[in-house]
């Protein structure tokens, strides 16, 4: 097996004035050519929950109503993995070329969460025009932008 290197890129930053991704400073020049996409897809680390017994979880009690009494960590998207990695569409609101700021709508990471690498959202390589999934959940919101009106609290379980 073998082991990865991953340097993070910046950090999730959480304050009054809303959520942002600052860069260190040496990636700053990476956002050249952002202009005019109006989401991203970023990659991240679940830094809250890295920790080693929790990477040898492989299951979860039913962490959705109506899902399976037991899933496979693979088949969630909570923070208990093998490799506690998150992937989350967020979409821009401001760009600081000069800072290396990002500021945008959401994300559930905490203030301080790495990040690992940020990529263009385009419909081409991201959107599924048609996506099938299992009947118990099949009710949640199909879009980025209609799922910030559902109620999340009312499908989990935790």
């Amino acid at each position: 097996m073998s082991n990865f290197q991953v340097q993070q890129v910046g950090v999730f930053q959480v304050n009054e004035e809303g959520m942002f991704i600052q860069l260190e400073p040496q990636y700053i020049l990476a956002l050249q050519g952002l202009d005019g996409f109006s989401h991203l897809s970023v990659l991240w680390w679940f830094s809250d929950f890295d920790q080693e017994e929790m990477r040898q979880i492989y299951e979860t009690p039913q962490p959705y109503k109506g899902a399976p009494e037991v899933m496979g960590t693979f088949a969630t998207r909570g923070p208990i993995r093998p490799n506690p990695l998150a992937l989350t569409t967020v979409q821009i609101i401001y760009v600081d070329y000069e800072k290396g700021l990002i500021q945008i709508a959401y994300t559930d990471a905490n203030d301080g969460t790495p990040v690992l690498d940020i990529k263009p959202y385009t419909p081409s390589n991201d959107r599924v025009e048609n996506p099938e999934v299992p009947k118990w959940c099949s009710d949640w919101p199909m879009s980025y932008e209609t799922s910030g009106e559902f109620d999340w609290e009312s499908v989990f379980n935790f």
